[in-house]
């Protein structure tokens, strides 16, 4: 649902912005695709769950992260594409939801939902997503904070 939300939804949603170059789109999409790939490889052909995984308290944790994650990058997105008001331009800063305790809001929803994520699949690979996640969109938050 998110890679649809972030990778179809989201661009088309946003008013006015700096056009995104193709291939960093084309980059992006492969990306998307190759990952899904590798994740859903990993907990169809190799993940083992015992019985009544589903109430293991790894996997409600990991679903309540993953949920809450996602909640909160929704939100952070919205807030972000309503910051001006058509024709208005500049940079402006965030407020409410999440924005009012960290500055890259939608960076922390998205790797608390890929933490989440992993600790409900419970595999390598989910983990190593979302290390590469944190590395990355932290990096980028970072950056944005400064």
């Amino acid at each position: 649902f998110l890679v649809h939300c972030r990778a179809l939804v989201f661009p088309l949603l946003i008013r006015e912005g700096k056009p995104t170059p193709f291939f960093t789109f084309v980059l992006a999409l492969l990306f998307c695709i190759y990952n899904g790939y590798l994740q859903g490889r990993s907990l169809i052909n190799y993940a083992k769950y015992p019985s009544g995984w589903l109430e293991d308290p790894r996997f409600i944790t990991g679903f309540i992260g993953w949920l809450t994650g996602m909640a909160i990058n929704i939100h952070s997105d919205h807030i972000l594409r309503n910051l001006r008001k058509p024709g208005e331009t500049g940079y402006k800063i965030p407020r409410g939801g999440m924005f009012e305790y960290v500055s890259g809001a939608n960076f922390f929803g998205e790797i608390l939902e890929w933490f989440g994520f992993a600790l409900a699949c419970y595999t390598i690979e989910s983990l190593a997503f979302a290390l590469c996640t944190l590395f990355i969109l932290g990096s980028r938050a970072k950056q944005h904070h400064q």
